[in-house]
């Protein structure tokens, strides 16, 4: 059948056989029971297991179903596992971002429609700050939550659902004006807030993904407008830039592909 991806029907028919029987399955037994080179085998099971949904016994060397995948259901445990893989990966790059932007930086994850404030880091001075970690954001109207709807369209629908609160007289809540920001958020890969949620305030965020380019959380700056805006209340290039590349350094640890 045209379109159909062979390497996904062969991972699929992989769990399913690790899925069939109690017991853990070697490379061979697997490729035999699927009439596939040993090899090939092989390279799916490593794949799987670096995305989490096969582990191996380091001892017998047989394959089951990983954590990853039995756990893929259920949404409350999958959701404190991202959280703390998120703001353990995110630690250092944070920190890094606050240094060379000389702005507050948080990272959040979307939970219940809202933005979680999974780390927060203070803006490298000495003026009085409150720690945010913990802390939900509005997702409509901050940078960092326009970033986490613009790449997911349940969650996106589910905001407008919910009624789109207006924090400021900037804060967008048209349906359509959201649709056009998010639009434009996924076209140039970063997001940008405006005073839409606090006045005199501005945010620029970028998405961070896992494997296979899943966003599973996102990294921003925010402080004063005249600091993260020109004249013309457009993001600064070289904060963007920051940004960016703060969200793809931790995307790739996210990925298994090193710093």
């Amino acid at each position: 059948m045209p379109g159909l991806i062979q390497s996904i029907e062969r991972s699929s028919a992989v769990l399913r056989l690790l899925a069939a029987g109690p017991g853990r399955l070697r490379v061979k037994e697997i490729a035999d029971a699927l009439d596939l080179p040993k090899s090939t085998a092989h390279s799916i099971l490593r794949t799987l297991e670096h995305v989490g949904f096969v582990e191996q016994d380091p001892l017998t060397t047989r394959y089951r179903l990983g954590r990853a995948l039995l756990e893929l259901g259920d949404d409350e445990h999958d959701i404190e596992l991202d959280l703390n893989e998120l703001r353990g990966r995110a630690l250092n790059w944070a920190d890094a971002l606050a240094a060379r932007s000389g702005e507050e930086v948080r990272v959040g994850a979307l939970r219940d429609g809202e933005v979680v404030v999974v780390h927060h880091v203070f803006r490298p001075d000495d003026s009085a700050q409150s720690l945010q970690t913990g802390r939900m954001l509005p997702a409509h109207a901050t940078a960092l939550g326009k970033v986490l709807l613009a790449y997911n369209a349940p969650a996106a629908e589910a905001a407008v659902r919910a009624g789109l609160k207006a924090y400021t007289r900037l804060t967008l809540t048209s349906p359509r004006e959201l649709a056009r920001s998010l639009a434009e958020t996924r076209d140039r890969g970063w997001a940008l807030s405006v005073e839409e949620w606090e006045p005199d305030r501005a945010g620029i965020a970028a998405p961070v993904r896992s494997f296979g380019g899943l966003v599973v959380g996102a990294i921003g700056v925010s402080g004063p407008v005249e600091q993260l805006c020109d004249t013309r209340r457009q993001p600064r290039p070289a904060l963007v830039d920051l940004v960016v590349t703060a969200a793809r350094a931790i995307s790739r640890e996210l990925a298994g592909q090193g710093p």
